[in-house]
């Protein structure tokens, strides 16, 4: 799967306002709500589920990195957004590390199967070093889409 069959371009914050993770996660889904990509559903409930989701695991990944992500029945079909703080956000991540790159994925409840592609498609990406690098190098909203362009043509990016 491609990163343009499920992130909104136009909901990406090149820099986050946000300094703490329920902020940044509060942002990125206002952000999609902004973009129309929320269906009819509740921007705050949104927020308060990827939050719930998030309190019971972390998902920053490491290495710079969280996916927080989840299933919500106001969605008909995945989709994600990306947010980058030059400050770096404690996201609790498996490293103890400041995040920098933050891919919010937010999926229907009744597609388990696209939820997983799409996740197996962020995540190997961001295993190569060289993705994550130029990501969070990337200091506009284009170059972040470029750069998620060129890694759809080019998985080994």
């Amino acid at each position: 799967m491609k990163f343009a069959d499920f992130i909104c371009f136009e909901a990406i914050i090149p820099e986050l306002k946000a300094r703490d993770r329920n902020g940044v996660i509060k942002e990125l889904v206002s952000a999609l709500h902004k973009a129309g990509q929320l269906g009819k559903g509740n921007c705050e409930e949104i927020i308060k589920a990827v939050i719930k989701r998030e309190n019971e695991a972390s998902t920053g990944m490491g290495k710079g990195v969280a996916v927080p992500h989840v299933k919500h029945k106001s969605v008909k079909d995945v989709v994600a957004t990306i947010g980058q703080s030059s400050a770096g956000i404690d996201f609790s991540s498996l490293d103890k590390q400041p995040v920098y790159s933050v891919i919010l994925i937010i999926s229907p409840v009744d597609n388990p199967d696209k939820h997983l592609q799409v996740m197996e498609s962020v995540f190997k990406h961001l295993q190569e070093e060289k993705f994550r690098k130029f990501l969070r190098q990337s200091k506009e909203a284009a170059e972040i889409e470029d750069l998620l362009k060129e890694a759809d043509e080019n998985p080994s990016l």
